[in-house]
Parts: structure tokens; sequence; C-alpha cells
């Protein structure tokens, strides 16, 4: 046998910012000093292996000495603490109004999962993404101006529209933001979103001729704008790898999400 350790390459004060929620959360159930198979530093490290590293958590639970299923229910806890600390979207919304940003950019990811069970009314797998040809959760997100991730919504199945699942837990709030000043931007994904959210222009099928100088010229202008915060998710998934793939329940995948932004932050 060979013994091997490596050092993580996540920052220490991001494993004591968990470590201080983890005991905080022991200490509101009334967990008694003494009974947990790890301290919360320990646990801590293992929530951010998976996240940082994609590891599985049965070699997370053989490397802290604990049995599969104690690995499992300490990540959940994890999950689950950080999750309760990401912000609620009205505050996010009104935070960058505070800041004088001039507007927040909005799109949406698809985090891909492995297969379970479920259909649409038509038949189709529920969780089925065409956009990537895989199955996946679709997850709305809020950036700024300069790709830094601010929010973060629940999951929707992977067939759903980018501007279903936006009405959903978005565009309300984003139509109150820009009643107040703050527009949003978007692509073309959220085309007939309403007012306040800014969408490039879109040659209609049935008509002749291109959208027009003047169009094309807003297109472009909107898309430097919005690029930057676009990437926003993209640096999100590279950060934490297991937003690439989620292998735990679909229905996970928004705290997940929450918890990387979380996480995201405190890195930050």
């Amino acid at each position: 046998m060979v013994s091997h350790r490596a050092m993580p390459d996540f920052p220490r004060p991001v494993v004591e910012y968990l470590a201080r929620l983890l005991a905080g959360h022991r200490r509101m159930i009334g967990t008694r000093g003494g009974t947990r198979a790890l301290g919360p530093f320990r646990q801590a490290v293992l929530v951010l292996r998976w996240f940082r590293d994609h590891a599985c958590v049965h070699c997370l639970a053989r490397d802290a000495d604990i049995s599969q299923a104690t690995g499992y229910r300490y990540l959940h806890e994890g999950i689950d603490v950080l999750a309760a600390q990401a912000p609620e979207l009205t505050q996010v919304l009104e935070r960058c109004r505070q800041e004088g940003l001039p507007f927040v950019v909005l799109d949406g990811t698809l985090v891909r999962c492995d297969r379970t069970a479920g259909e649409t009314e038509r038949g189709t797998d529920l969780r089925y993404a065409i956009r990537i040809k895989h199955f996946a959760g679709n997850v709305q997100f809020l950036a700024a101006p300069d790709g830094t991730p601010l929010w973060v919504s629940e999951v929707e199945p992977g067939n759903t529209h980018d501007l279903a699942a936006a009405r959903i837990h978005a565009l309300p709030d984003l139509y109150r933001a820009a009643r107040d000043g703050l527009p949003t931007l978007a692509d073309i994904g959220y085309l007939g979103a309403g007012g306040g959210i800014h969408v490039p222009f879109r040659k209609h099928p049935d008509l002749p001729g291109d959208i027009g100088l003047g169009n094309q010229t807003y297109n472009k202008l909107l898309r430097g704008l919005r690029f930057p915060g676009e990437r926003a998710m993209a640096v999100l998934k590279q950060r934490w790898r297991t937003l690439q793939h989620v292998t735990l329940s679909p229905s996970r995948i928004g705290a997940i999400t929450q918890a990387a932004l979380v996480l995201n932050n405190a890195w930050r």
C-alpha cells in the first residue's frame, strides 16, 4: 500500500466560514458535544472537497473514516446550511439599486444530472434538455455588469424554457426593480418577457428583409454589455466542479447551486 496526502486547493478562511455555520447549526438543533463522528471543521473539509473536486461521497467518507451513510448525511447537512445563507432576490435587487448599478444580467443555465423517473404530459422525459441533449435541471441566475454572480433560483426540470422558469422565480421582482430604475439585460431566450427586460431584436420569419441597421447596432451594444454577466455561471461551475454534473437527486440542484454561490462569496 502507498500512503498519499494532498493539500486542498481551497482557502482556509472558506473552511473556517463553513465550520462556523455548521457549529452554529449544531448548537441550534441541540447536538451534544462528542456525539458526532466529525467535528465542524472536518465536516466542512468533506463538504468543500465534494464541491471543489466533484469527489465521490464513498471516497470522502473513507478518507474521513466514517460510513458512507454518515458521509451523505454530513454532505446534505452542509448543503442545507450553506443554501440557507443564500440571499433573496428582493434583497439582491435592493442592494444593487443602492450601489447604483446601471443594470443586472439575467440568464439561465442547465446543470447536468443523472436520469430519474418523471414524464411530461406528452410522455417525454421531464428532465431531458434538448439544448444539451442530456438530463439536467434549469437554474436561473442574476449577475452584476462585471460578471459577479448575485443570485440563483430554485431548480426547474431541464425541459423548462428559460422564459417559463424566469416567470416563476424572477420576473415579478425584476419588473419592480425596473420601475425603480434598475433594468435587466437578457438574451433572445427571454423574448416577450415584458417591460424592463431588454432583449435583442429578432427578425420576424414572415417578413422580408433584415432587422435594420439601427436594430443591429442595438443588438451589438446589448451583447457587449451583457456578455461579462453571462460568464458568471461558467466561472461558478469551474470553481465548484460538482455543478458540472450533479449526482445527487435532481431536486437538490437548486440548493446545491445556492450553496455554491454562498461559498463563492466567501472565497471572494
